[in-house]
């Protein structure tokens, strides 16, 4: 019996040394507290792919790598620019889809705990990203759509990421945040005419990364759906890097041509 009791008081003379059990940390109230990495302030665009395509306006019916269907190239083949800025139109390369492909630089902030905010310089446009899962309001379609965020769910593992609002993709832990865009006024894909329309899907993975000299950047990826203009999807990658401040940020009105 002696021998019971020692070990009762032994045992609970080790749990008064262990403390208590560290208190279990809160759940982020908002996405703004929920963010895995920040992607708030200014950044300029880092044009390495299609640079004729986006350093110049292209020629009429120049599409190369923009796999249009036969009507969507009818359409971009009748790119009128003076049509356009007579219709006040002049916005049209400047929609979600294209937006970011046109070299500039932008700056993200937090709108409120639940909204990230993109602004362009260029085409002088505000995107939103909406966190929280609501769907699309019932509104006429806009340049920049409605755009539903969300952080990438945790990697289980070493497989996938957890099926998301996109898609499941493969095999990269970088990647932190994705968007999906509707409710999108037609516009063009680049400066030229390519068009989409007003059924288009927009989906957009961000995926941020500090180098070893501390330069950050992000690479978006963005994919753009529309049976009716495009054959298959449109895929392209956009690299931005970092800025100390809002140099060379210079707000600019939407161009035609």
């Amino acid at each position: 019996m002696r021998r019971v009791l020692a070990f009762i008081a032994i045992s609970l003379s080790a749990f008064a040394q262990l403390g208590p059990a560290p208190a279990k940390p809160k759940p982020a109230r908002n996405a703004k507290e929920a963010a895995p990495v920040d992607f708030t302030g200014y950044w300029v665009s880092v044009v390495t792919e299609d640079w004729r395509w986006r350093m110049v306006t292209p020629a009429v019916g120049d599409f190369a790598g923009i796999p249009l269907s036969a009507e969507g190239r009818k359409i971009g083949n009748a790119w009128d620019p003076a049509k356009d800025e007579a219709a006040g139109e002049q916005c049209k390369s400047y929609g979600a889809p294209g937006v970011m492909r046109i070299p500039g630089r932008i700056h993200i902030t937090w709108a409120d705990d639940n909204t990230l905010q993109i602004d362009t310089d260029q085409g002088t446009q505000t995107r939103l990203l909406h966190f929280g899962g609501k769907p699309a309001p019932a509104v006429a379609p806009t340049w920049q759509g409605y755009s539903v965020a969300q952080w990438e769910p945790p990697v289980r593992g070493l497989g996938s990421p957890q099926q998301g609002l996109g898609a499941t993709r493969e095999g990269n832990r970088g990647r932190s945040l994705e968007v999906v865009t509707t409710g999108l006024r037609p516009g063009y894909l680049r400066k030229n005419g390519p068009p989409y329309g007003v059924n288009a899907v927009l989906k957009e993975f961000f995926d941020l990364s500090v180098e070893r000299n501390g330069d950050t950047w992000f690479v978006v990826t963005t994919i753009v759906e529309d049976p009716y203009n495009l054959t298959e999807p449109f895929v392209t990658s956009t690299n931005f890097k970092k800025q100390r401040d809002a140099a060379g940020f210079s707000p600019t009105a939407c161009s035609a041509r």
